[in-house]
């Protein structure tokens, strides 16, 4: 089922790619397709070999069949965060050549949340321009999934370069009583599509004032949250009411332009567009951005519009209020929490007359005192510190573990890291947990700071106390020194 389509990319202009990853994201596609929207490569890539078939798309990637035998990922994210790995050589030839891709999925299942972060990466190491667009569960979908989905779309925003989510739960708001669940949804999709054609338009259709393919990049590479929204207008104050709408839309998560620091107006409407409807819209948009914000912009005349007017806006380099408020909380819990988790590990002595260390891991762990044992019940205070510096730096970079042997050639650096913490992790899991614990090495610090780095890296939070008190791969260590 393993197909590429080169039709998309003929001709000049800059290649634009669009993947639905899951069911949710091969639904999307599928809605895009339907609306005729032309200039653009459409790819599903899923575990459920049944909704891959009947998907609309022309490249379709099975993932992980060895793996998963082509029944889906059973909402378990990291089912499709291996898949997606299995198939990493297929997941690239098919990227291969992209400007810029797209990338969308459901969150909080398993293919799409497990997937969707590993074809970002894969993408941003082929050196494409990638966007993410996600949707968040419907809050009766469960906590379970809605934790899931958090974690998705904290991994996903480290691979992307501009990344919008759609909060599932905002379709009730304007669905009302009346209007059918599949109309909801596909006022989602809508969001999904009038980016892409909103791009596509800006640098590959002619127009009164064109942008290139460098504009865009420059407005969205490694920007973070992005708010992207389209709006339509007529009568005396089509233009105004156009931009207003833009930048308003009630699908959007909790975020505006104000701030955003990179801006992408692309402004569509007839032969009666005029220059003055052009600046009253682009100022609108502009008076509530950053003051020194990037801005490229461009108009389109299209004869089918008449008394219409269209404006896609992308605004990027923005934050939601409620990250405001979170990183807030984090920044003012974080001198609390490191003193607290000093009080813990340190000697008494030290924790009351010592200057702050360089980092929260060398306050948390007692240094050694020459001797090679530590009493069981310091372990687990070691490891509740380190459980308690994980939830205040949610956002630490993923830990880099070097390989033991360079990766094969032809085989990214990227794969082969993902590859090496899987095998790690699981051959951690797979030991037995019985054993009595025993004497600790004099560079336990490291260890437990790994330990901790593998997890945290793999996506794995949900490990327990009893699963993290005295790591396999340690006790593994300390046998091998008796031989």
């Amino acid at each position: 089922m393993f197909e590429l389509d080169n039709s998309a990319t003929a001709g000049g202009g800059a290649k634009i790619k669009v993947i639905g990853v899951g069911g949710g994201g091969g639904n999307a596609v599928n809605s895009m397709i339907r609306s005729g929207l032309t200039g653009v490569e459409f790819i599903a890539a899923n575990t459920d070999r049944q909704a891959l078939g009947a998907n609309l798309a022309e490249v379709k990637i099975p993932l992980g069949s060895d793996l998963t035998k082509g029944l889906g990922a059973g909402a378990n994210p990291e089912i499709g965060r291996k898949a997606a790995l299995e198939d990493y050589h297929k997941i690239a030839d098919v990227l291969q050549g992209a400007d810029m891709v797209f990338i969308t999925a459901g969150m909080g299942g398993g293919t799409g949340t497990g997937a969707a972060p590993v074809i970002a990466k894969i993408a941003k190491e082929l050196g494409i321009l990638t966007v993410g667009v996600v949707t968040k569960p419907f809050d009766f979908e469960g906590r379970k999934r809605k934790r899931q989905a958090e974690e998705g779309i904290r991994f996903l925003k480290e691979g992307v370069d501009s990344l919008i989510t759609i909060p599932n739960q905002r379709l009730l708001s304007i669905a009302g009583n009346n209007m059918a669940i599949i109309d909801a949804f596909r006022r989602a999709d809508e969001v999904l599509l009038n980016a892409v054609q909103g791009i596509s338009d800006l640098i590959n259709h002619t127009g009164l004032v064109n942008s290139d393919f460098a504009d865009v990049r420059t407005i969205m590479a490694n920007k973070g949250l992005a708010l992207m929204g389209t709006g339509s207008g007529e009568g005396e104050h089509r233009a105004v009411e156009a931009a207003t709408n833009a930048i308003s839309s009630p699908l959007l998560e909790d975020v505006s332009v104000d701030g955003a620091t990179g801006l992408i107006i692309n402004i569509t409407g007839g032969a009666d567009l005029t220059a003055f409807e052009v600046n009253e819209a682009t100022t609108l948009i502009m008076e509530a951005a950053h003051e020194d914000a990037e801005i490229i912009w461009g108009t389109v005349i299209d004869e089918n519009m008449k008394s219409k007017v269209k404006i896609t806006v992308i605004a990027t380099g923005i934050a939601s209020n409620a990250t405001l408020d979170a990183s807030l909380g984090r920044a003012m819990a974080a001198g609390t929490q490191a003193e607290s988790l000093a009080r813990v590990s340190a000697p008494p002595v030290a924790a009351v007359e010592a200057a702050p260390e360089p980092s929260a891991m060398d306050r948390i762990v007692p240094a050694a005192a020459g001797a090679g044992e530590m009493e069981e019940e310091s372990s687990r205070d070691d490891f509740d510190a380190i459980d308690a510096v994980a939830a205040v730096d949610r956002e630490v970079a993923e830990a880099r573990v070097a390989a033991k042997e360079p990766p094969p050639l032809a085989v990214p650096a990227t794969k082969a890291h993902a590859m090496e913490q899987v095998e790690l992790f699981e051959k951690e899991r797979a030991v037995p947990r019985d054993e009595a614990a025993g004497a600790r090495t004099r560079d336990v610090r490291a260890d437990l700071a790994r330990a901790q780095q593998i997890a945290r890296s793999l996506g794995v939070t949900n490990l327990s106390d009893e699963e993290f008190d005295i790591p396999t791969f340690i006790r593994r260590q300390q046998n091998d020194k008796t031989l």
